[in-house]
């Protein structure tokens, strides 16, 4: 199909739930995207923290197409070797017990929530089920991660919300109004994403993690978008010594397939029974070969790496006129500038770089292993769009 026909089918048929960009992407190669016109993009933006490798990374490729020729699914009612092998690795990497997977960040939170009301329901009975989250936070678009999402622009439209979440600033002293008798868990980003790139001050995090031990009460860390080496630890919770009881991961864990996972530590390893949740597709063994690729490559010198590039991001972002301030963790940053952020990716996108907005904030998340001369001409166009 022609660049026209394309968008014209597009807006005929789809579901108008997304405000494109007047651009048809068709095929790439590590941090390099181009469209049908053949018009080259550097990619800052890896669908939305998804393509972590990059477009078409060799390694992944061989063992997605690899397990292709085995079998592309089978019901989870039966064992299957990548779901066994990437649990495996995510348990070792990270010291949780369990692991159920599922089809994306939302449905790994949903995971989370439930199993939260699960383990306080067999612990203390009815009736402790609250759960509170952050304001700004972003947590899916299911009924309950909705709901979960401390925006108010999200809670339009769609009444009534679930019941038994509450919502609470990042400070410890909102955290304990909000708490009642009924609370069973905290689930926060410990860099909301979606509401700007924030991250969440350090002592809070400490304090909070002690508050939660000492009350039983479960913290649930989402690294949906921050985790998986994308802040230059494997998960953004490290950072700060945190040890939560459950933690939800997606986007870049599969490389580019749909695949989540929820996390859960010692405390609440054997809460989910037969019966409890399920899913048809979560851990589809096309996608956890993907993931097994990801994650047997993302190892401490990845991690400083990305953690180098980040700071050589962040310190050439701020020299540029215009840059109020820069926010972030490894290759998850943040810009806040004075020009309107829509103007700024659109103009970005014109010159060949796709970049992303949060809130007010352009926001970035290349692929791990974008080159230097790439980040190079990244900084040359923010800074001619920017400072212009």
């Amino acid at each position: 199909m022609k660049r026209e026909e394309i968008i014209s089918a597009d807006r005929e048929h789809i579901a108008s739930t997304y405000a494109r960009a007047d651009v048809v992407l068709d095929h790439g190669e590590g941090a390099t995207l181009y469209d049908k016109s053949g018009k080259a993009y550097i990619d800052c933006g890896t669908g939305i923290g998804v393509n972590c490798f990059g477009i078409c990374d060799p390694v992944w490729k061989e063992a997605v197409t690899s397990q292709i020729d085995k079998i592309q699914h089978i019901s989870n009612l039966y064992y299957s070797e990548p779901q066994a092998r990437l649990a495996s690795l995510l348990c070792e990497k990270t010291g949780a017990k369990r692991v159920f997977f599922a089809n994306s960040g939302a449905e790994a939170n949903e995971c989370a929530i439930k199993t939260a009301r699960k383990y306080s329901y067999d612990k203390y009975g009815e009736g402790r089920y609250e759960i509170i989250t952050l304001k700004d936070s972003f947590h899916g678009r299911t009924m309950a991660t909705i709901t979960a999402t401390g925006q108010d622009e999200f809670h339009k439209y769609f009444m009534p919300f679930l019941d038994g979440i509450k919502y609470a600033d990042p400070n410890m002293l909102s955290i304990r109004r909000a708490r009642t008798a009924r609370t069973c868990a905290i689930m926060i980003e410990v860099i909301q994403g979606e509401s700007g790139v924030n991250v969440l001050a350090e002592d809070f995090l400490k304090e909070l993690d002690r508050y939660c031990k000492a009350n039983d009460i479960l913290l649930i860390c989402d690294e949906v978008q921050c985790g998986n080496g994308r802040t230059g630890y494997l998960y953004a919770y490290e950072a700060f010594g945190m040890h939560p009881d459950i933690v939800t991961t997606a986007k870049a864990l599969a490389g580019g397939l749909p695949l989540g996972a929820c996390m859960m530590f010692d405390k609440c390893a054997g809460t989910l029974t037969p019966g409890d949740h399920g899913t048809t597709f979560g851990g589809n063994p096309v996608a956890c070969a993907g993931a097994i690729s990801i994650m047997s490559r993302i190892d401490r010198d990845m991690l400083l790496e990305i953690q180098g590039k980040g700071a050589y991001f962040m310190e050439n972002i701020r020299r540029i006129k215009n840059v109020t301030s820069v926010s972030g963790m490894g290759l998850m940053i943040g810009i806040q500038t004075t020009k309107p952020v829509g103007k700024v990716v659109a103009a970005c996108a014109e010159k060949g770089l796709i970049v992303l907005s949060a809130h007010t904030k352009v926001r970035l998340l290349p692929p791990f292993n974008i080159r230097k001369d790439e980040i190079d001409e990244a900084l040359k166009i923010l800074n001619e769009v920017i400072s212009a």
